[in-house]
């Protein structure tokens, strides 16, 4: 009866952590107590606000990068990953440049970036239906979407894709050829991964560079 009360406990724990992990929050020691006016001894942490240092990035980019691996397993090595270069469609959406963009609007890039992949991730579950890669970044789209249009001035902006707009995105990725679909498919994951890397990295950019302004600023 013990045994049980304590995997029930662990259970409860580890689905906590994964919750908070989903929503950015950090992740503390459930063991810990530390009641309120005792102090710990310990300097508090000040958690960063800027977008690019959010876990979601790391969370759902930790998913797409395992793809690489699975695409060699699949394969069995037979195909190199470069391969899938072959598979762009113009449907694929453009990111967020390093420079020639406000925050704004590469805020206004990203989602409308992320947008367009949660609909073609759809092509994705048609071929690979029960992909746990799929699933969590499907999730972890969802909440980064969120996260994204609270930082931005005019999230009303961006429009999200019509129903006959999204058929029509399906449409062109559909293809009698079975290894065609499935490339396209791989295609897909492997461009959003770079997607979501690229569009870190540039918004990491814009966010050091206001920083830098904003110090200089308090100089004079």
């Amino acid at each position: 009866m013990t045994s049980m009360l304590n995997a029930y406990w662990l259970s409860a724990v580890i689905l906590a952590a994964l919750v908070l992990c989903a929503t950015g929050a950090p992740v503390t020691d459930a063991t810990t107590e530390n009641p309120a006016g005792d102090p710990s001894g310990e300097e508090d942490v000040v958690a960063s606000d800027e977008l690019s240092d959010s876990q979601i990035w790391d969370s759902i980019l930790g998913a797409t990068k395992r793809h690489k691996k699975e695409f060699e397993v699949e394969f069995k090595n037979e195909m190199k990953y470069l391969f899938l270069e072959h598979y762009k469609t113009s449907s694929l959406p453009a990111g967020c440049p390093l420079s020639n963009f406000s925050k704004e609007a590469c805020l206004h890039r990203l989602v409308s970036g992320l947008q367009t992949y949660k609909v073609l991730l759809k092509h994705v579950e048609k071929e690979y239906p029960g992909s746990l890669i799929l699933t969590e970044a499907r999730y972890y789209i969802g909440h980064l979407i969120d996260l994204i249009k609270g930082k931005m001035r005019h999230p009303e902006r961006v429009s999200e894709l019509s129903s006959s707009q999204e058929q029509q995105l399906l449409k062109e990725l559909d293809n009698p050829n079975t290894f065609h679909r499935k490339m396209t498919a791989h295609c897909i994951l492997r461009q959003l991964h770079y997607f979501l890397r690229d569009g870190k990295l540039a918004l990491k950019k814009r966010e050091m560079r206001m920083g830098s302004m904003a110090n200089r600023d308090m100089a004079y």
